[in-house]
């Protein structure tokens, strides 16, 4: 069980625990800050269907998983890569490239250098003063 499933099935018991005290949907919801169709949902799953639930949101099929691949070794080419950059370059080279919005792109970016612990790095440029060139 991975720790941020271990947070979702606290936030599952205490959204049980507290109806079973009497507290209305919107007064959990009010009070572990979520939204109240969350509490519902929760609400009126058995624990087997919240568990079958998590593996689904692990394993979700991605859009662009099929480009996997080039996404990683661009990245471990040149890690400082925007998201817009990769973008660019898969529209360039995959004409079969499924319509994506840039925030697909970068959502998937943030999954690949997670998953292969590629960080985003910078290049710092230094700026400094040049004196007035005369002719």
């Amino acid at each position: 069980m991975r720790k941020n499933d271990l947070n979702y099935w606290i936030m599952y018991h205490e959204i049980h625990h507290l109806e079973r005290l009497g507290f209305s949907n919107s007064r959990i919801a009010r009070y572990l800050s979520l939204d109240a169709r969350t509490v519902k949902k929760y609400l009126q799953m058995s624990e087997g269907d919240f568990d079958q639930f998590l593996l689904g949101c692990q394993y979700r099929n991605k859009l662009l998983s099929s480009f996997e691949s080039f996404v990683r070794e661009k990245l471990d080419q040149f890690p400082e890569t925007s998201s817009a950059q990769i973008h660019d370059w898969l529209r360039e080279h995959y004409s079969d490239l499924p319509h994506v919005t840039p925030r697909t792109v970068y959502n998937f970016v943030m999954f690949v250098r997670h998953k292969y612990k590629i960080p985003i790095t910078s290049i710092s440029r230094e700026y400094f003063p040049v004196e007035q060139l005369t002719f």
